[in-house]
């Protein structure tokens, strides 16, 4: 049987909602672990993107999951031509940087073409800093997908 990739592992649709829930948890732990002015800033801004819709980050989270898989899977490519020996995670936390620009990359696109102006003013303002905090993010990330790869990869071999 030929690998899946990726977004073909992570698709399961029950399996999506826990990535989904899973990320959200992630951000809500990175932005509550922000201290100092500017994670006041981060908070802030956070409480204010929050208030604009009940569920807005979950939401948000699933709409922008596929182009965050998109981005990660030449990680996971590599990942799986290197024997997958290692958890993914460890791939992922040998270049954080580089992860942060991809993810990056596909949020600065999508903010682009954003029509709702508070959200779009909120990313501007953050976005400078974004690259430190998304590189900060990037272990737990990790630790994400390393759990719902395990599940779905044992779920495969099952199958």
């Amino acid at each position: 049987m030929a690998a899946k990739t990726l977004g073909e592992l992570l698709e399961d649709k029950a399996r999506r909602e826990r990535v989904v829930d899973d990320c959200v948890q992630l951000i809500d732990d990175e932005v509550g672990r922000k201290s100092g002015f500017s994670g006041l800033a981060i908070k802030g801004a956070y409480g204010v993107v929050k208030a604009i819709k009940k569920g807005i980050i979950k939401e948000s989270v699933s709409t922008l999951l596929n182009g965050f898989i998109s981005k990660l899977e030449p990680y996971y490519v590599r990942y799986l031509q290197e024997g997958g020996g290692q958890p993914f995670s460890a791939l992922l936390n040998k270049e954080p940087a580089n992860v942060a620009d991809a993810l990056l990359s596909f949020t600065d696109e999508k903010a682009q073409r954003a029509q709702n102006q508070t959200m779009k003013k909120a990313y501007d303002k953050l976005r400078p800093s974004a690259k430190d905090h998304v590189q900060a993010a990037v272990p737990g990330l990790g630790k994400v997908i390393d759990r719902h790869l395990n599940e779905a990869q044992s779920h495969q071999a099952q199958a």
